[in-house]
């Protein structure tokens, strides 16, 4: 893989004192959907307010595609798309006039068939002649995704893209995400719905007071850190489990009748695990009338690993 952005030892720290990001590198791949999890105020938007020059940082070095962004921060910006968290306040401009003059501050040449291919994708060709500022919220995300794909970047920042807009929108915007990713293009996102980012990304970045708490591909996560929880409904109550707790973790409860079994992913192997449970109970002479497997989610993981 070709690294597109190299974040090196960035930092963030106010005249109050308060570090808002402290020492963070990261390295995002070329067409990679990398998330950034963190709770309110774990540094996400500061870092991708930075990384797009909108904020300064007090110390580090971001590389976009081989541009020092300190050097060069124009070049390097032309690179970057950004869908912010927070609607900003819409001028009277029609979306179309809005698109296309935000494509023009980039330096990029007129292209009508490209603004026109964006809007209908996004469902804002019926009000290319509307003025942004009489759009619904949800409307209004729609263009704020349209202007930052006016200029074609190579890298999309989404925070919170889809916070508060309608089952339709967040279903265009991951088919859209999915087409770009296709064509080579860089997502980075962040979101609360942890579910979008399980079932999105190709690698997931937690972020914790500033610091990057940890990086990794989404199955190597769930595996390191995961969890197998098997709850089996038992026939006649039991008063102490025949399993070896060196090997097996475990729980009884409702009076004695669900034996719960904890095991980690590391440690076990899907179905032949379960079945070496089974065997092992079918051995010790109990029945049991029912089996239920969870597996760990990421969100699971998430709140784990903050712990709050």
């Amino acid at each position: 893989m070709v690294t597109i952005l190299e974040i090196n030892n960035l930092s963030k720290r106010y005249s109050n004192g308060f570090n808002a990001l402290e020492d963070v590198s990261l390295t995002i791949e070329r067409g990679e959907i990398f998330a950034l999890l963190g709770h309110n105020g774990a540094g996400k938007s500061t870092l991708i307010s930075i990384i797009c020059g909108i904020t300064r940082s007090t110390a580090g070095q971001i590389i976009v595609d081989g541009i020092d962004a300190a050097l060069d921060p124009k070049k390097a910006k032309q690179k970057i798309g950004l869908v912010p968290q927070e609607l900003s306040n819409f001028s009277f401009n029609t979306v179309w006039d809005t698109v296309s003059y935000t494509r023009g501050l980039y330096g990029k040449p007129p292209s009508p068939q490209f603004i026109e291919g964006t809007l209908r994708k996004l469902s804002l060709w019926d009000v290319k002649d509307h003025n942004v500022s009489t759009l619904s919220g949800g409307m209004k995300r729609r263009v704020l995704i349209a202007k930052a794909l006016s200029h074609q970047p190579e890298i999309i920042f989404l925070d919170e893209p889809t916070a508060g807009v309608d089952v339709d929108l967040r279903r265009n915007m991951w088919q859209l995400v999915n087409e770009l990713r296709d064509q080579g293009v860089t997502i980075i996102l962040t979101t609360h719905y942890i579910e979008e980012a399980e079932q999105m990304a190709d690698r997931i970045g937690i972020i914790d007071r500033g610091k990057i708490k940890l990086v990794e591909t989404k199955s190597s996560l769930i595996n390191k850190f995961g969890q197998v929880h098997v709850q089996i409904g038992l026939k006649i109550p039991i008063d102490k489990s025949p399993l070896d707790e060196n090997i097996w973790r475990f729980t009884l409860t409702s009076e004695n009748r669900v034996l719960n079994v904890f095991l980690d992913n590391e440690y076990s192997d899907g179905e032949i695990t379960i079945a070496d449970l089974l065997k092992e109970l079918a051995i010790n002479d109990i029945d049991f009338r029912s089996v239920d497997v969870k597996r760990s989610s990421l969100e699971d993981i998430f709140i784990g690993l903050i712990g709050d």
